[in-house]
């Protein structure tokens, strides 16, 4: 199983930033997709998720309204488009699947960086 995000960067805020995950070794249209973030000194968190079956989504009320996520299951990607950013986004964000064991698989995570 591979994992590998992009599109991470630096911002000011209120601006927007397009997260990309590809992913490989797996059948990507049959798995729950996530994506977390870890903010320094603050433990990972779950910010939003898309089901594998009706696409439909989950977010942290903190980015409702602002973050979408999205699957293109042709191209085995799960994207998080992110709007209206803040300092509080500033973040290592982590792509995610789960596999039908419980192991969890992670990408190397790509940082984004809101400066106020």
């Amino acid at each position: 199983v591979q994992l590998v995000e992009s599109g991470g960067g630096l911002v000011q805020a209120e601006g927007s930033l397009r997260l990309s995950c590809v992913t490989s070794g797996f059948s990507f249209e049959a798995y729950v997709m996530n994506w977390y973030r870890q903010a320094p000194g603050k433990e990972r968190e779950l910010v939003a998720s898309i089901n594998h079956h009706d696409d439909i989504t989950s977010y942290i009320d903190s980015v409702k309204g602002r973050f979408t996520i999205s699957r293109d299951n042709a191209k085995n990607t799960v994207n998080l488009q992110m709007n209206s950013l803040k300092p509080e986004d500033t973040a290592v964000y982590y792509c995610n699947v789960v596999s039908d064991y419980g192991t969890n698989y992670w990408g190397q995570g790509t940082q984004v960086t809101v400066s106020s």
